[in-house]
């Protein structure tokens, strides 16, 4: 029996229980363990590596709580700048003038009039061309009459404007002609190097005779036109000249201030902070040999303290390869979580980087490390993952590290008592709670309380604390099967009637089953008395016995009608039949996939204890002579019990079968029964790999007698009923 005084922390052997004392080749295997540590490191390293650089944040239209200075040469795209260059382009653009349609179609109606109607024009007509040219006369005069509607009029700067813009813009310069007509006149004539430009244009690569077009070009030059004002092409032309404007970039210098004080945030100074963000993250040559060993530094440092750590304070889980895959994947994990949110976070164009100022990662690691292994290397983990956040992630370190200590804390406190899945949204309901009374403390600081930060602070934690919940509810069963270890969430489960193994002993063997309610009962009790855990020893002790199943009529508690199987048997024989029960056992709870805490319940519960009745039995035969007989013939195959649960199993199971034989059921006779049982097996060195103190044992004594006694309190003894009396 072990003094725990100078062992390790009674929490790490509680929670030994979640695992087997067996230990596979990978589980002890020395590369796979330097293969963990390396793919560990190896994602520490790149998650330490390429992390984003830390800009505080502000909020759109609130006032600067203090004043910020560039920490670097950068250039912003200057939106307020830009809208300005937009506007002087939009006040270039001047009025656009137009000839008026129905002016146009009279003119040529007019054209048309005098060469068929005047002698004046036939004469001229007849000198320029002959019948036959009266097509080409129809086919110029529609280009003229059409590059007329065309042609639009402006100032100079207006037209230098159209000059700037793109060849495939929908206003051409070619149409447009640098005249203004005077506003006193209602018909103005129009200069002959318009006409000049028209001919080019409307004329150009065109078969018809130079005669012709001259004589009508001559014609409607020596005309007046009335203007109009182009509305359209005018508004068109601005947006056109607006839209190709380029952005105003605007550069901060290195420890210049751009946001003061009191000042009201703008978009424009978000810009610059994003824009500073941008550069910092630029400047952080990743590639750089001095970059990359300080990185590989820091990994190294946080590294060594953690191996340092579970050696000192956890050698179970650093000589337990499969623990360690745990905790390294339930880190990983919660690595991989956090950079995929700030990914999500920083490459969204939308704001919700501003709205999510407290992100809780670390209660996600601290449920998971809490309930699959123990609370100890849960908080370490949190106190880990606090300090390596805010290093690698665009957050404020101070409040994300008080935040999520805080609900990790809290997550790791109120694991202890989930025992049902559903029980982990409550959990982080109780965690949530937390983080509204440090959101409110961190508002007052700021003044902002009961503001719509606060507001929406209280809503990004609310979301965070759920999506955890489902994540991780989703997780420990994988977890769980993946890395074969038994939660209390498990152990209820493995409580259920319907399961296949308690169903058959209800039917095959019902008094094992009844033997095994009642030693879970006291195992539970005494577990619980000192702090062990007493669910693990009610739920593995209805299983303990299930190798009965195999011949179950030879155990005196399932012999119906007084028949005694070993009758027929030698004492050997009854003893190996006995004995079989355990590898039994071990084998139809491995068939059908129970835990190898169970299993190991299973070996331990009668350790190598002697089958004394049957060699006291084989002893008569040999007319007393011990040394006729092997006394290994007769005892279990073990090992012994070698946690404190399974200690106070094997009790239990001692007690609960020998006080069936007791002729006088009372405190005195009970109390004697325990001490002789603890006598007997402390003789035969069944407690030497036991977890138990000697102090624990005098608990485990008094709480065994006090249960076994309330469970079998006696009862009033009604007198007879006589036919004809009432009641």
């Amino acid at each position: 029996m072990t003094d725990l005084r100078s062992s390790e922390p009674e929490e790490n052997k509680l929670n030994e229980l979640r695992f087997s004392h067996a230990q596979s080749y990978f589980d002890r295997s020395v590369t796979i363990r330097l293969i963990i540590g390396g793919v560990f490191a190896l994602f520490l390293f790149l998650f330490l590596h390429f992390r984003e650089s830390y800009v505080e944040s502000f909020e759109l239209g609130s006032d600067a709580k203090k004043y910020l200075v560039s920490q670097v040469d950068f250039v912003f795209p200057d939106e307020e700048a830009t809208i300005i260059l937009k506007q002087e382009a939009g006040r270039d653009i001047g009025a656009i003038y137009r000839i008026d349609e129905d002016e146009v179609y009279d003119q040529v109606t007019d054209f048309q009039k005098y060469i068929t109607q005047t002698e004046e024009g036939e004469e001229l007509w007849s000198q320029v061309a002959q019948e036959r040219d009266f097509a080409d006369l129809a086919l110029a005069l529609g280009l003229l009459s059409d590059g007329l509607r065309e042609s639009r009029f402006t100032d100079t700067r207006t037209m230098q404007r159209i000059d700037e813009l793109p060849p495939e813009n929908t206003l051409h310069s070619r149409d447009f002609f640098v005249f203004l007509p005077s506003q006193d006149k209602t018909t103005v004539k129009l200069p002959d190097r318009f006409w000049t430009m028209l001919d080019k244009r409307v004329y150009l690569d065109q078969d018809i005779p130079p005669a012709i077009i001259s004589f009508i070009v001559n014609y409607f030059a020596q005309k007046t036109w009335q203007f109009e004002l182009d509305k359209g092409d005018e508004h068109t032309l601005r947006k056109l000249v607006q839209s190709h404007i380029p952005h105003k970039y605007t550069t901060i210098r290195a420890g210049e201030r751009f946001i003061d004080q009191g000042e009201q945030v703008s978009a424009r100074h978000l810009s610059m902070l994003q824009a500073m963000k941008a550069t910092l993250n630029a400047n952080r040559n990743l590639l750089d040999p001095l970059t990359i060993a300080g990185s590989l530094l820091m990994t190294f440092v946080f590294l060594v303290v953690t191996v340092a750590y579970i050696r000192e304070n956890h050698p179970d889980i650093f000589f337990s390869n499969r623990k360690l895959a745990l905790l390294s994947t339930v880190l990983l994990l919660t690595l991989l979580l956090a950079k995929l949110t700030e990914l999500f976070l920083l490459r969204n164009n939308s704001d919700y980087l501003d709205l999510v100022r407290f992100p809780l990662f670390v209660p996600f690691a601290a449920i998971l490390l809490s309930s699959l292994m123990n609370q100890r290397i849960a908080a370490f983990a949190a106190i880990f993952l606090s300090i390596i956040f805010p290093l690698a992630l665009a957050i404020e370190s101070i409040p994300f590290l008080v935040i999520n200590i805080v609900t990790a804390m809290v997550v790791i406190l109120c694991t202890r008592t989930i025992r049902r899945r559903k029980e982990v949204f409550v959990v982080f309901g109780k965690a949530w709670i937390a983080s509204l009374l440090v959101i409110l403390a961190f508002n007052l600081y700021e003044n902002t309380a009961f503001s719509l930060s606060f507001i929406t602070d209280l809503i990004s934690t609310f979301i965070f604390m759920v999506l955890t919940a489902v994540l991780v509810v989703g997780l420990l069963p994988i977890l769980e099967s993946l890395f074969r270890i038994m939660t209390d969430i498990t152990l209820m489960e493995f409580m259920d009637p319907s399961n296949e193994l308690l169903r058959r002993l209800t039917i095959e063997a019902p008094g094992t089953y009844q033997h095994s309610m009642v030693v879970g009962n006291l195992a539970e009790a005494a577990a619980t008395s000192i702090g062990a855990n007493g669910l693990f020893c009610r739920v593995a002790t209805l299983y303990h016995d299930v190798g009965k199943l195999a011949n179950s009529q030879y155990f005196t508690e399932n012999q119906l009608g007084g028949v005694n199987m070993h009758q027929l048997l030698t004492p050997i024989e009854s003893t190996q039949v006995i004995v079989a029960h355990v590898s039994e056992g071990v084998a139809l709870a491995r068939k059908i996939g129970l835990p190898e805490r169970f299993i190991d319940i299973i070996k331990e519960h009668h350790g190598t204890q002697l089958v004394y009745y049957f060699y006291r039995k084989q002893l008569e035969l040999f007319q007393g002579d011990a040394s006729k007989i092997d006394e290994k013939d007769f005892r279990y195959s073990g090992p012994k019990p070698r946690s404190k649960e399974a200690t106070i199993i094997m009790l239990a199971d001692s007690l609960e079968a020998a006080s069936r034989c007791l002729d006088i059921f009372n405190e005195k006779s009970v109390s004697d029964l325990v001490e002789k049982l603890i006598c007997q097996k402390t003789a035969d060195g069944q407690f030497n790999d036991s977890l138990l103190t000697f102090e624990e044992l005098g608990i485990v004594k008094k709480t065994l007698v006090k249960t076994l006694l309330a469970a079998s309190h006696p009862r009033i003894k009604y007198p007879p009923h006589h036919p004809g009396e009432e009641g």
